[in-house]
């Protein structure tokens, strides 16, 4: 892998790790267009360590308070006292299902279930959800109106994300505005609940790949895309916050459907290979 390479599947990586678009899709359809192999689903783990750092250098001020808020109640007896130390054990126990189901189908992600008709079949099924909770939900419940029910749902969605093409931002923020979350309140709660999991997917693949070697990706190409995908994931979230507080996310469906449809015809015609 070329660092033009590498750079551009970094920023690839960071503008569409938080749009719910799906990165992994689209870190395996750039390659298939321009004749680039496969970069694996290993290199796509561990360069979202970048979006990883993005977020967290982002929701600085959120994880703070959420810290000190899980402290001081373990002190006094009472965890789930205050609003920011409950929606911090939320986040980690909605964790619980992709953590799981990432364990007991790791061969079918990083196999089979990359194939570009997969992928393409995903975009449009998730698509039509996300257009589906667009013109039915309520858009009036806040962050701070999450509950245990709400936290445990929207991490099952999540674990969906580990089929590619689905988007975990997708699946979660379709899940919470099924719930009545705002937009930016989905958006929001998604990126924070996608922390635990993008971090242990990261650094589970990253041993693995220090314990193997990098194989044909190379270090200073991994350490590139990975740095551009931290720099474009800051832009995405603060971009996707910002769209989300005035427009709908009907770009995303529309999006979603036409590139799945668009992969189909291409495979159809020979033009791409499922797994090639």
């Amino acid at each position: 892998m070329t660092a033009g390479q590498a750079l551009i599947l970094g920023l690839v990586q960071g503008l569409t790790e938080f749009l719910p678009i799906s990165s992994i899709a689209h870190l395996r359809v750039v390659p298939s267009l321009v004749g680039w192999p496969d970069p694996g689903a290993a290199f796509s783990a561990v360069i979202q360590l970048g979006t990883l750092a993005a977020v967290l250098v982002y929701f600085a001020n959120d994880m703070r308070t959420m810290g000190r808020a899980v402290l001081r109640g373990l002190a006094d007896g009472r965890p789930w006292a205050r609003h920011e130390a409950r929606l911090a054990w939320f986040i980690l126990i909605g964790t619980i299902p992709i953590a799981v189901c990432g364990v007991a189908f790791k061969g079918y992600i990083v196999g089979e279930w990359r194939s570009l008709y997969v992928i393409s079949g995903s975009l449009i099924v998730l698509g039509i959800l996300l257009w589906v909770a667009e013109k039915t939900a309520a858009f009036r419940r806040e962050v701070k109106h999450i509950g245990w029910v709400d936290s445990q749902l929207i991490g099952l969605a999540q674990a969906l994300a580990l089929i590619p093409g689905s988007s975990r931002s997708g699946t979660t923020m379709t899940a919470a505005m099924f719930l009545g979350l705002t937009r930016e309140a989905a958006a929001r709660f998604s990126f924070l609940l996608g922390i635990p999991a993008i971090g242990a997917a990261g650094l589970f693949e990253f041993r693995d790949l220090l314990k193997h070697g990098v194989g044909d990706a190379g270090l200073s190409s991994l350490m590139i895309a990975t740095l551009i995908s931290a720099v474009s994931g800051y832009l995405a979230i603060d971009l996707l916050l910002r769209y989300l507080r005035t427009r709908t996310t009907l770009v995303f469906v529309w999006y979603r459907i036409g590139l799945g449809l668009l992969l189909l015809l291409l495979l159809a015609a020979g033009v791409l290979q499922p797994l090639g």
